[in-house]
């Protein structure tokens, strides 16, 4: 007689008991929750210190989520006692969700700290809908003639700012937002890229990218409207990095010189937008396009040197004349012509004409600027893995001190600053953090070394310090920081804006948030209130501010605006230490 026997009191069917994870899966997956938690929130700091940066702790996140989720499928299909009809309908469920997703999305851009954000497949890009270069102008109900073009004590011609140092001095802004917001004068659609407002008068200068074209435009500070704009057929575009030139002009005596992200360099005369002259970089120093572009992988993004006779750009490499070189024999040439990188490259801002080559390291993100060493003028930039400086009729290296990076991964793109006349301040993101060195020359040889460096320090990973009274302030991995230059002593912490950019008026700080937001905090080294805010832009924005009087212009890469904010002169300019690059190049 057949009969069954009663489970045991407590027992429970080996079916019910495999139907729920069992106790090695719930404890792999509170681990990971728990070291999720940890690195995502920043607590990880308490055991390591402040060097993982956001971007590296979404990923830690990801990877920690995902073995995780694959954790518990791996059980579901393996060992549970799900029926198998089951186990294979929930495997298909997952993997047509999957390919429906690939299928019908695209990254569309990632933020700063390596967040991806979608749209469908089937949308235009931004970029791609608006009118081209060459009917701009034509829309604009602006016909491309001649105007003036007259200096004015509120331009700002250069990146980062009038000065190049991410500061302006003798005003002083009225932050009372509440009760006198900025007011809006206009807001327009434009082109894709990253690049910033110069300007000059009464005009505003930017690069942006227009279908495939590539694009220098200016517009109209008193209304918004297009004045000229000059293009050439090329396109740079990456999934991390975005769409665009990510450069800012220069304008010198009314002559508007660009640079674009695949390598473009334009002379143009601002009054009537007429190209005086134009090099393809790349080209002119026989670069490998594509390998260059795989090197330099967010696209070119110095802005360019104007002296009184020449222009200075980065260069670049692989030259494929020097194919048959091996990269460490290629390391030890000091001379550029035998190498095949070349650092920088200076052009008779007359002419074109190409006056010297300089460096034999691959180029970063950053922009040749000039200083003064000695009683000489020369030209510093961060080059791939160096900080370095030329002579400035010559290009002959003076020195070099290691500042390490890779321009396709760990790259550099802050500036570095010059504090006296011998020592200097320079920053980046990717775990490096900031130093002070110093310099000095017994001869004709240079001792470069650091007075202090910490890897922790104003993390500027796309962005620039602003200095004041012998403080730096930045944007350390997008929180807001202030750091004692003569010590390295952090003095606070505070506030999260994203991989925004940041300019110093006076004694404020305005913040260009990530999120669009300008942000107002006052440059104080100690605990700052924030003092006002308002949404000037919408989505991600990694463009520089630019000030012009009491004109306020902001961009990203679908809008620009011009906002009129208050002001109050500022009867004298502050006392500080910290020595300006126009004050040194003076003392001639």
């Amino acid at each position: 007689m057949n009969s069954t026997l009663p489970a045991p009191e407590g027992d429970s069917s080996p079916a019910k008991r495999h139907l729920i994870p069992p106790v090695k899966i719930w404890v792999t997956l509170a681990s990971l929750a728990t070291a999720t938690v940890l690195v995502r929130y920043g607590w990880l700091e308490v055991l390591v210190g402040d060097v993982i940066d956001q971007a590296v702790r979404n990923i830690i996140t990801l990877i920690l989520s995902f073995t995780g989720c694959m954790s518990l499928f791996i059980w579901f299909i393996r060992e549970s006692d799900f029926r198998p009809i089951v186990k294979k309908s929930t495997t298909a469920g997952l993997v047509t969700l999957i390919i429906l997703a690939l299928a019908v999305l695209r990254i569309e851009r990632v933020s700063g700290d390596l967040v991806p954000q979608f749209a469908f497949r089937w949308q235009a890009r931004s970029d791609a809908l608006l009118p081209s270069a060459a009917t701009l102008v034509s829309r604009g109900n602006t016909k491309k003639t001649s105007s003036v073009w007259n200096a004015t004590p509120d331009d700002s011609p250069y990146f980062l700012g009038p000065q190049g140092t991410a500061s302006i001095d003798g005003i002083e802004l009225d932050t009372t937002w509440d009760q006198k917001p900025p007011r809006c004068i206009w807001k327009r659609p434009i082109g894709a890229g990253w690049s910033g407002f110069a300007t000059y008068g009464s005009h505003a200068v930017t690069l942006e990218q227009r279908g495939n074209d590539e694009a220098i435009t200016c517009y109209s500070i008193a209304n918004g409207e297009p004045e000229w704009a000059v293009s050439v057929p090329a396109r740079h575009e990456t999934v991390l990095g975005g769409i665009g030139p990510r450069s800012t002009p220069t304008i010198d005596d009314g002559i508007v010189y660009a640079t674009g992200a695949t390598g473009w360099l334009h002379a143009i005369e601002g009054s009537t937008g007429e190209v005086l002259w134009r090099k393809d970089v790349v080209a002119d120093l026989g670069i490998d396009r594509v390998a260059h572009a795989a090197a330099v992988a967010w696209g070119r993004a110095g802005s360019p040197l104007v002296t009184e006779q020449l222009v200075i750009v980065p260069a670049g490499g692989p030259r494929t004349e020097f194919d048959a070189l091996e990269d460490d024999a290629d390391k030890t040439t000091l001379d550029p012509k035998l190498s095949r990188y070349v650092s920088l490259v200076a052009y008779d801002r007359t002419s074109g004409d190409q006056k010297w080559i300089a460096g034999t390291e691959q180029i970063s993100y950053a922009s040749p600027q000039l200083i003064r060493l000695g009683d000489r003028n020369a030209v510093v930039t961060v080059n791939e893995g160096h900080v370095a400086a030329y002579e400035i009729n010559s290009g002959n290296q003076l020195w070099q001190s290691v500042w390490p990076g890779h321009s396709n991964s760990d790259a550099s793109c802050s500036q570095p600053h010059i504090l006296t006349s011998d020592r200097f301040f320079i920053s980046k993101g990717y775990g490096i953090g900031s130093a002070v060195f110093s310099f000095s020359q017994s001869n004709s040889d240079w001792t470069i070394k650091p007075v202090w460096q910490q890897s922790n320090l104003l993390k500027t990973k796309f962005t620039n310090v602003a200095i004041y009274n012998d403080y730096a302030y930045g944007l350390s991995d997008g929180i807001l920081e202030c750091v004692e230059l003569s010590s390295g002593k952090r003095m606070w912490k505070q506030g999260r804006y994203g991989q925004g950019q940041l300019l110093r008026v006076g004694a404020t700080l305005l913040i260009q948030a990530e999120s669009g937001e300008v942000v107002a905090v006052p440059a104080t080294p100690e605990k700052p209130v924030e003092l006002s805010r308002f949404p000037a832009l919408n989505g991600q924005t990694w463009n520089n501010l630019c000030l012009s009087g009491n004109k306020l212009l902001v961009r990203n890469a679908e809008e620009a605006a011009c906002y009129e904010i208050s002001l109050q002169q500022q009867t004298a300019l502050p006392q500080t230490t910290t020595l300006q690059p126009e004050e040194v190049l003076s003392d001639e």
